[in-house]
């Protein structure tokens, strides 16, 4: 049965993950987001993903348990393991920005398909965690590695070896979530955010995730030229010299007490 739906939004691909009772993640689950995900991101129609939880409560609470204890035993399970790496290495790479709207519960695996996302909205009762120190393990589908690289090595380590719930008004403060979303009507206010978003020329979205994501993985001279690379190519191209003309125009007409922004 399937447990992930597919919507299109305009420019956004909206993904909804319900997964009665807890919106755990099984493997067949993150096979199945990888086969919805692969044509999408190659879609040139698509500007914006998003992902979502269809469970009041529940964004992905944490991987499914069952689904680790039977890979321990060495039983077969549902669906591909392999298909986690897979699955968050293409949100990261992808060329579209990849918004977790979180509604809820975000812990362990939940949480780090979340780090692997461009940008992180976070309802007002959202709330995530690395829990998995309490029951004898560590992250293991990158929560020790993005994380550090999202809020720095102190906070990181804070979070993996307490295991603690972060809220939303953490989130935001620390830089894990850009934005705070009404409980009501959640999904609402995170297609509109994401519509704005997508509203911009899809160029420059897809370059700037590439300048940032693939940036800080560089050194920093390489991640410069990379920045310079795309910077130039853009320029050069007719979308943005049109662009600019307008905004040229915008500056010249206005009345010089009046501000003008680009």
């Amino acid at each position: 049965m399937p447990t992930w739906t597919l919507e299109r939004r305009g420019a956004v691909a909206l993904f909804t993950f319900t997964r009665p009772p807890r919106n755990f993640m099984s493997f067949a689950s993150m096979t199945e987001l990888e086969g919805l995900l692969e044509p999408v991101a190659t879609d040139e129609t698509t500007s914006v993903v998003m992902l979502t939880g269809g469970i009041p409560g529940y964004f992905i609470a944490h991987a499914d348990l069952d689904d680790l204890t039977a890979i321990a035993r060495g039983d077969k399970v549902e669906g591909d393991p392999g298909s986690w790496r897979r699955v968050l290495d293409l949100l990261e790479s992808m060329p579209q920005p990849v918004i977790a709207a979180v509604n809820g519960q975000a812990h362990g695996g939940g949480s780090e398909l979340c780090w692997a996302c461009t940008i992180r909205l976070v309802s007002q009762s959202g709330h995530f965690g690395q829990p998995e120190i309490n029951v004898g393990i560590i992250p293991g589908a990158g929560g020790t590695q993005r994380l550090p690289r999202l809020v720095g090595a102190g906070r990181a380590a804070d979070l993996v070896l307490t295991g603690r719930r972060v809220d939303a008004a953490e989130a935001l403060a620390t830089g894990l979530a850009a934005a705070i979303l009404p409980d009501d009507d959640f999904l609402g206010h995170a297609v509109a955010w994401a519509e704005q978003l997508a509203a911009k020329p899809r160029a420059a979205l897809v370059a700037g995730k590439r300048a940032i994501v693939e940036g800080m993985r560089l050194p920093f001279d390489d991640a410069l030229r990379l920045e310079g690379q795309l910077f130039m190519e853009l320029q050069l191209s007719a979308g943005a010299q049109q662009l600019e003309q307008e905004a040229i125009r915008r500056y010249h007409e206005a009345p010089p007490d009046e501000p003008v922004y680009l």
